[in-house]
């Protein structure tokens, strides 16, 4: 198995250090599930701000969403999860899970914080669980924000859905979490990316637990986020990168049609927007969650 080479601990120090600012936390929900997550700004839980739920992709965790943190942790209380089967999360219990399996968990992980309405936003695969979670939730989602979603293939024909799941755990079975992310985390930004952004998706990506990432790897199989999306009628916002070759504008735009909201495209961006421009993609977050607080004009 490939190490994750020292030059990008190096480039990846700076980060992990200012998410020491985060620490890791674990609550149980009544279900008895584990769910890891790290907070900004839990001092102003009352402030009469609505708190803002972060939910990563199928090659992360709560962590990378550190410089979110640091940029709105004065204005409301943030929340990033380990999605179940991710860092100390315990995994769902079926093996191929659909993604209302991981918004039960979702909905128990708000209810043991006391969070009864947040705005809510999903990258990539964390936008199938954003999903299915509002199309089940409505009134506990003030708005939801996809960044560059992850449709699913439970709309394509069966033997497409198994190549395209069979692939991806065949390449976990080779690769495992450090090869992954030696081999697959420059597809997640654009050219324009520098070398800390690098070094960190790497770093969160060698961080994955297999066993949660192959569940995640079935999710992805199963789901349909454009049938959710259409379930869904409060405030949608959907956000790409012009140069995401993972979830390229074309397929986000047919995402945005379905929730009937128009695409916005971000410059100069990935997959991992984020992390690569996450100077422009909080400032979409920010103002997201301000127009989420006001009351929707018809």
């Amino acid at each position: 198995m490939s190490a994750v080479p020292s030059v990008t601990a190096d480039l990846a120090a700076p980060l992990e250090a200012r998410l020491a600012r985060f620490l890791a936390q674990q609550t149980v929900t009544a279900a008895g599930q584990r769910v890891g997550y790290r907070e900004a700004g839990a001092a102003l839980a009352n402030n009469g701000a609505l708190p803002l739920v972060l939910l990563h992709g199928i090659g992360s965790g709560a962590a990378s969403w550190v410089q979110q943190f640091e940029a709105l942790d004065g204005t409301r209380r943030v929340l990033a999860w380990d999605a179940p089967g991710y860092g100390a999360s315990t995994p769902v219990t079926s093996a191929s899970p659909e993604a209302t399996d991981y918004a039960e968990v979702l909905r128990d992980w708000l209810d043991a914080l006391g969070i009864e309405r947040c705005v809510l936003v999903g990258h990539s695969l964390g936008a199938i669980i954003a999903g299915a979670f509002a199309a089940a939730n409505p009134q506990r989602v003030a708005g939801l924000l996809l960044i560059s979603p992850a449709g699913g293939y439970g709309a394509a024909a069966a033997d497409v859905r198994e190549t395209k799941r069979d692939q991806r755990l065949a390449m976990l079975a080779e690769l495992g979490p450090a090869g992954l992310a030696e081999k697959r985390s420059a597809n997640m930004l654009s050219q324009h990316a520098d070398d800390t952004a690098r070094a960190w998706v790497r770093w969160n990506m060698a961080r994955i637990v297999p066993r949660g990432y192959a569940q995640a790897t079935h999710l992805l199989a199963n789901a349909d986020l454009a049938t959710d999306l259409a379930r869904f009628h409060g405030r949608i916002n959907v956000v790409v990168g012009a140069d995401d070759t993972i979830t390229p504008p074309s397929a986000c735009e047919r995402l945005a049609l379905s929730a009937c909201t128009p695409l916005q495209i971000v410059p100069r961006a990935g997959h991992a927007g984020y992390i690569e421009a996450a100077d422009a993609y909080t400032a979409i977050i920010d103002t997201f969650c301000r127009a989420s607080a006001a009351p929707r004009s018809h």
